[in-house]
């Protein structure tokens, strides 16, 4: 099936990707997490291509919302089919739901999708949950919880998947970052996908890889798995889109008449960031599972587009109308600092580097008068989504501006012929083009310029 005799294209903002055999037709695809940031995008990406992907099933408890499926065309909506799963279910239970609907799935992409969930204490659980950490806790910080629950997700909807008789020819597990320690201090970078697992806490990518290994196995076919960075891309589930509040933010502080403040050190104002965008991950993955050189292999995703908060805050203002950028606090004096402590780090011969910043956006979105004026603003642009609810988002934000440093190797997909980039600025003003769509931003006043 090799993409490589054929010729690369573009579509829109995304430049270099494979095309594949046109011989390739009437694949079946179960996309789990579909309401979901990865999910929803990963179905967007196979839908382009209508002779080959002529039914996507859309796993999760709820139905992708209208708002979102508006982003996709009348001919793309008609060939997707929403079922019903709670993965949290027994696989009995979880097999039922399968076979009701007569699901079939020549190829699996199990994507994560964190939403609310109220019947239990976490953060909802299409294909990741979160549950929430003991309270003044960081995120994170409950990991043998989240091993517990995350790996009986993919072990019950492969058990499932047995009892239904759905083998697939291919099952892609997407992780993501935290697959090399980064949240637990300094660590080797770039990140190559031969690094070896870091064992300082419990990881829950770690038993969700063995348990897709075995099953995949068991039935004598091939596994990938694909790691992506912070995340963009539109979703009306916005619990864990780190760059989501930076929008709200600018659009608030336009619409006080203030400056866009930065919340970190010089720093992290300097410092690079790696940012992976959901539909190019997506076209990652179809041009993972398609290629048989591919198979039993785990690649990075990113944009290849660093981008730091020097670049991206004045764009920020830009696009939301804010009339000045404020620079990063240069009196140690105002700085606060949080000592990074005493335990061990990934790359073991570096000690924790603490945090550092000016103010938090976290203690920034308590503020009334800030809650006051999203409240306008949603009135007067008739926006349905109000992040000032959901404290969690706002911790995501401020790990996302002034965290630690981490940075993707994408060496292993391009060695293997996968090219596919898009500029990291034009995909977050895409994104929030269509999180205005969705009902949840307001329109920006400028156009994306490409960092080139």
């Amino acid at each position: 099936m090799g993409s490589e005799r054929y010729p690369l294209q573009n579509k829109g903002i995304f430049r270099n990707l494979p095309s594949f055999d046109p011989n390739i037709k009437g694949l079946t695809a179960l996309v789990t997490g579909a309401n979901g940031i990865s999910g929803f995008h990963t179905m967007r990406a196979l839908l382009e291509s209508p002779q080959r992907w002529t039914k996507v099933w859309a796993a999760s408890r709820r139905p992708p919302p209208e708002e979102m499926m508006a982003l996709l065309t009348a001919e793309e909506r008609s060939r997707v089919e929403h079922v019903a799963c709670d993965f949290l279910a027994e696989p009995e239970v979880l097999a039922r739901q399968l076979t009701d609907k007569g699901v079939t799935a020549d190829y699996v992409f199990f994507c994560m999708s964190p939403e609310r969930r109220e019947d239990i204490t976490l953060t909802e659980v299409d294909s990741y949950a979160h549950p929430r950490p003991p309270e003044g806790q960081q995120i994170w910080s409950n990991a043998q919880e989240l091993v517990d629950v995350n790996t009986s997700l993919i072990r019950n909807l492969t058990q499932a998947m047995d009892i239904a008789n759905i083998v697939p020819k291919r099952f892609l597990l997407q992780t993501g970052a935290k697959n090399y320690g980064l949240h637990l201090g300094p660590t080797r970078t770039p990140h190559v996908e031969s690094d070896p697992r870091v064992l300082l806490e419990p990881n829950f990518y770690y038993p969700q890889e063995d348990v897709l290994q075995e099953y995949c196995a068991k039935h004598k076919i091939g596994w990938n798995v694909i790691c992506p960075a912070w995340i963009i891309g539109a979703t009306q589930n916005a619990a864990m889109n780190a760059l989501h509040p930076f929008a709200v933010y600018a659009a608030v502080k336009q619409h006080r008449g203030e400056k866009l403040d930065f919340p970190g050190n010089a720093a992290a104002w300097l410092e690079n960031h790696e940012h992976s965008t959901a539909q190019l991950t997506g076209y990652l993955s179809e041009w993972a599972v398609l290629e048989d050189k591919c198979a039993n292999q785990k690649f990075n995703a990113g944009d290849n587009s660093l981008l730091p908060n020097n670049r991206l805050w004045p764009e920020l203002a830009r696009w939301f109308g804010c009339k000045e950028v404020g620079l990063p606090e240069s009196d140690d004096a105002k700085i606060t600092t949080i000592p990074g402590g005493d335990k061990p780090t990934p790359i073991g011969y570096v000690s924790q580097p603490g945090f550092h910043f000016s103010f938090t956006m976290s203690h920034w979105a308590q503020q009334p008068e800030n809650v006051e004026a999203w409240k306008e603003i949603m009135k007067k642009h008739k926006l349905t989504h109000n992040p000032f609810d959901d404290p969690e988002c706002w911790a995501f934000a401020d790990v996302a501006a002034w965290g630690g440093r981490f940075q993707l190797s994408t060496n292993k997909a391009q060695n293997f012929g996968y090219t596919g980039h898009v500029d990291t600025l034009q995909s977050l003003h895409r994104a929030y083009s269509e999180f205005n769509k969705i009902g949840m931003l307001p329109p920006m006043v400028a156009d994306a310029r490409p960092l080139q």
